[in-house]
């Protein structure tokens, strides 16, 4: 998404607890915990992946996106599709999703990632129009908009 920033990812944090899984420090029951809720909302407004559950290794993980930002008012803290994510971000100014991957076979989920959406990310500089996936590509920039400036 091109408004998509301050990206944290949990990988690390997700091997660290799949570590501490399989050295018996941690029972299954501490990680396979996922609440109704939270299943209903991964089938219901969740988003099937290809990568397979890391502890049940039966059934494909789903990502649900939970939405949460003062704009949402009592919308705040809802489940989305990944479809209605851009829309919002051109309506809102800024909200925060969190990415949650579930699995319904065994209760599996997991704090995937967090990041910013929302027309704020479009008002931060030229860099996002040479920005690819939030990566600003090379060469291209604030410093080379300013000598395009200056040139014309």
């Amino acid at each position: 998404m091109r408004t998509q920033r301050q990206v944290v990812d949990y990988s690390l944090k997700k091997r660290a607890v799949l570590r501490e899984l399989l050295a018996g420090r941690v029972g299954t029951y501490d990680v396979c915990d996922a609440s109704p809720y939270l299943k209903n909302a991964a089938r219901f407004h969740g988003e099937p992946t290809e990568e397979r559950c890391p502890i049940c290794r039966s059934e494909n993980l789903i990502h649900v996106h939970y939405i949460y930002g003062d704009e949402l008012k009592h919308s705040a803290g809802q489940a989305r599709t990944l479809a209605e994510l851009p829309v919002l971000a051109m309506t809102l100014r800024e909200f925060q999703v969190f990415v949650v991957e579930v699995c319904l076979g065994c209760d599996w989920n997991h704090l995937v990632e967090q990041f910013l959406l929302g027309r704020d990310g479009l008002a931060e500089g030229g860099s996002e129009q040479g920005a690819v996936g939030g990566v600003t590509a090379p060469g291209i920039g604030p410093a080379r908009e300013r000598r395009r400036e200056a040139q014309r």
